[in-house]
C-alpha cells in the first residue's frame, strides 16, 4: 500500500504531525510518497518524492492531508481527477471535513489494512464563457458570482436548464456543494445540508431584499449566471477561495454537477450534525 502525505508547510503542528504518521504507516509495512516541497522537512530516506501533486496521487492508493479545511480542499481537487481516495488529519480550528484528530492519528494504520468505508461527494464544475472561449474550474465546496473591490450591489440573471428563474440585487449569488453548505454558505445563511446528499444549493450574498432565500436544486440541474454591473465597479467568480476570474457583462457562468467525485475516507461511523454541533461549539469558545 502506497499513501500520500500532504502537508500544510507554513504549521510546525502539522510537520510534527506529519512526521508520526510516515512512522507509523512504515511501521505497517506501507510506503510513503510527499510532495517536492516537503523534501527539506523530513529526513527519512524511505519517502519517495514527487515534483507534482497530480502525478503524486496518481501513484497512490490512498492520500492523507495533515493542516486545515483549506488543505483538504486544495488537495482534494487533484484528488478527484485521479479517483484517489483522500483524508484528513485536522491540526487547524475546526476541521469540519477532516476525520481525524491529531491524537488519534494511530487509527492511520488502518489504512494499510483497508479497513475503512469510502463516502462519494457531489462536486461543482463550473464553467466561465468569455467570447466565445470556454474554461471549466473544479469546486470542492463553492462558487461565488460577487462584486469586486467596491461595495455595489450588483444585479445578476439566474437561470435554470436555459429559462430565466430569477433576478437578484446582492452582493453576489453563492453556490455550493453539500459538503461546502458548513462552509462560506453557513456564514450567507444558508441551511446545512447532510455531506451524502446529491443537489446544488445557491445562497445570496446579502441580497436587497426581505424575500431572497436560498434555494436547493436537484443534482441534474444546470444554471447559469448573467451580471449587470455599475460603472466603476467590477464582478468576480471565486472558486472554493483559491481562483479568482474577473466577469464581465458578457461572460456566462454556468453550474453544473461535475462528472468527478471526490472519494472521501471515514475511520469511524460519526453522527454528521452531532459533529457539526460539537464542531461549531468549539468555533463559539474560540
Amino acid at each position: 500500500m502506497k499513501a500520500a502525505i500532504i502537508v500544510n508547510l507554513s504549521k510546525e503542528k502539522a510537520i510534527s504531525c506529519a512526521g508520526q504518521i510516515v512512522t507509523l504507516l512504515r511501521e505497517h509495512g506501507a510506503s510513503v510518497a510527499m510532495p517536492i516541497e516537503c523534501k527539506g522537512h523530513f529526513r527519512s530516506s524511505s519517502i519517495t518524492y514527487y515534483y507534482s501533486l497530480r502525478q503524486l496521487l496518481a501513484h497512490s492508493d490512498a492520500a492523507i492531508t495533515v493542516g486545515g479545511d483549506g488543505t483538504i480542499i486544495h488537495a482534494a481537487k487533484y484528488a478527484a481527477r485521479t479517483d484517489t481516495p483522500l483524508i484528513g488529519v485536522n491540526v487547524g480550528r475546526l476541521g469540519f471535513a477532516a476525520d481525524v484528530e491529531t491524537e488519534e492519528i494511530d487509527s492511520l494504520a488502518r489504512l494499510v489494512t483497508g479497513d475503512y468505508n469510502v463516502e462519494s461527494r457531489l462536486l461543482l464544475d463550473v464553467e466561465v464563457i468569455k467570447d466565445g472561449v470556454s474554461r471549466h474550474y473544479l469546486a470542492v465546496n463553492d462558487a461565488v458570482v460577487a462584486h469586486g473591490q467596491l461595495s455595489k450591489i450588483i444585479d445578476m440573471s439566474l437561470s435554470l436548464d436555459g429559462e430565466e428563474i430569477s433576478k437578484y440585487r446582492a452582493d453576489g449569488l453563492l453556490f455550493s456543494t453539500p459538503t461546502g453548505s458548513t462552509a462560506y454558505s453557513l456564514s450567507a445563511g444558508g441551511p446545512i445540508l447532510s455531506p451524502q446528499m446529491r443537489c446544488i444549493l445557491m445562497t445570496p450574498v446579502c441580497p436587497h431584499s426581505l424575500f431572497s432565500r436560498s434555494v436547493v436544486f436537484d443534482e441534474e440541474s444546470e444554471l447559469s449566471v448573467t451580471v449587470k454591473i455599475p460603472l466603476d465597479c467590477s464582478c468576480v467568480l471565486t472558486v472554493d477561495g483559491e481562483e479568482n476570474i474577473d466577469i464581465q457583462e458578457e461572460d456566462s457562468v454556468i453550474i453544473r454537477r461535475s462528472e468527478q467525485t471526490l472519494k472521501l475516507i471515514s475511520l469511524k461511523k460519526r453522527n454528521f450534525y452531532k459533529k457539526l454541533n460539537e464542531k461549531l461549539k468549539e468555533r463559539e469558545i474560540k
